[in-house]
């Protein structure tokens, strides 16, 4: 059976950080800003990290 390849855009939205967690960036950010608060843009801005729900589905799509 052939190797899984990595899912190329699902490592090009993803960093590693120094423990190893995966680290992503939040939604609803590129546009209709003028619809959304100063604090709501404050906050999706920020990184933050992918939930333990979420990273036993997405540590199978970046296999290496």
């Amino acid at each position: 059976m052939p190797k899984m390849k990595s899912h190329s855009g699902l490592k090009k939205r993803l960093k590693r950080t120094g423990s190893g967690k995966l680290k992503r960036s939040h939604a609803y950010v590129s546009h209709l800003s003028h619809n959304k608060t100063h604090k709501q843009k404050k906050h999706l801005a920020k990184a933050t990290l992918v939930s333990a729900s979420d990273y036993k589905r997405i540590k199978s799509r970046l296999a290496k």
